[in-house]
């Protein structure tokens, strides 16, 4: 469980309910019927239409990321690519077959596979960097699917404000109409600007960088596999390694 978003959450509920009441407008102001169709079903419509059905289904697999994101321990991972170069050099390439159906990632199994099937370093390296910039361009296209709606939600909130300000002045006349109507008005306002900010647009930024968090333990996974396939001492392997974990 991500502690920061659970904690950025919670703030932005309090920050955004408690301001309502602090300004008098209390919780119920908040709650418009009307606001919530044009703005929330209306940005819901306008992603549709702007996404292919693979991505949308991707994005709305992948929102869980936000708060229960993919870890990978990369001392725990280098730990396991020297000890398997370890045993390389002592039993060969084939020691490592009983190695490869215990890995659940399928990447990681791909490439061991890969190694212990002898394919050429350079062989490894090509096919691997493909499948890994295949799955950060599915991912990051997915990510911007809440950046699109981040986009378009205080847009559909004007809209909304536009249409409760119409009806407003269609009740000129009667004055005891137009505070309520007026308030309802940019309630809209409020759900389109809140939800972009307060939950769309840091949703996309915090799944764009556990994509690229991700990526990065893929290299790592790589660099690896690859030195194990050419054969490099087991200290030199962990020593390159290293590296990732800052």
């Amino acid at each position: 469980m991500d502690r920061l978003s659970v904690i950025g959450t919670v703030l932005a509920l309090a920050a955004l309910l408690g301001g309502s009441v602090l300004k008098g407008a209390g919780i119920s102001g908040l709650w418009s019927p009307a606001a919530f169709v044009i703005v929330i079903v209306g940005t819901i419509a306008a992603i549709l239409v702007q996404t292919p059905m693979d991505t949308f289904k991707r994005a709305m697999k992948i929102a869980r990321w936000v708060f229960q994101p993919p870890s990978e321990d990369r001392a725990a991972m280098i730990a396991r690519i020297v000890e398997w170069s370890s045993t390389a050099r002592r039993q060969g390439l084939l020691g490592l077959e009983a190695e490869v159906e215990q890995q659940t990632d399928p990447f990681l199994r791909k490439g061991l596979q890969m190694v212990v099937d002898g394919l050429e370093p350079e062989s490894i390296r090509q096919m691997l960097e493909i499948e890994m910039e295949g799955q950060e361009h599915r991912d990051t296209a997915a990510a911007k699917v809440f950046e699109g709606m981040g986009i378009y939600a205080p847009t559909l909130g004007i809209i909304g404000a536009v249409l409760g300000l119409m009806a407003v002045m269609k009740n000129l006349s009667d004055p005891s109409k137009l505070g309520h109507g007026i308030a309802a008005a940019f309630t809209a306002t409020i759900y389109g600007i809140g939800v972009a900010n307060l939950a769309l647009l840091p949703m996309a930024a915090k799944l764009k960088g556990l994509i690229n968090h991700q990526t990065q333990d893929r290299e790592l996974i790589v660099e690896g596999l690859i030195a194990i396939a050419q054969g490099e001492n087991p200290r030199n392997i962990e020593a390159r390694l290293n590296g990732y974990l800052h």
